[in-house]
């Protein structure tokens, strides 16, 4: 069973999750990587091999977290997402392997020619 963190926090400028542990251990995940790495269907799919490139995620947010039990906790995303269950043993997964699994994303954002910038809608953007 993983750590469970004794503390939380999320710093609102930079867009990092912190989590801090008991042993002075501390973890810092990106939102992007923790949107991108999501554990909700709509990002892993219903199977195996169905999981959902997500794009244009450069700039998300968290702007909740809420507990689930003892064992997890859940993120509210700007972009609406919030089905994503985050469990202790998936953060500091993540936290830990976190080199492997940018490489991982910038390669299937470069295979499919999607970028992590959003999408610039119709009248938002103009030469100079």
């Amino acid at each position: 069973m993983a750590e469970v963190p004794t503390e939380i926090l999320m710093h609102k400028q930079s867009r990092v999750l912190e989590l801090r542990y008991a042993d002075g251990q501390r973890l810092e995940l990106p939102a992007e990587l923790l949107r991108v790495y999501s554990q909700s269907a709509e990002v892993r799919g219903h199977g195996e091999g169905q999981r959902v490139l997500q794009t244009g995620k450069k700039y998300v947010s968290i702007t909740g977290i809420e507990p689930v039990g003892n064992y997890a906790i859940r993120l509210v995303f700007d972009d609406g997402h919030d089905s994503g269950i985050y469990t202790w043993r998936h953060l500091e997964d993540l936290g830990r392997n976190q080199r492997r699994y940018w490489d991982e994303y910038l390669t299937e954002l470069k295979k499919a020619n999607a970028s992590r910038l959003p999408p610039i809608g119709v009248g938002q953007w103009s030469p100079s």
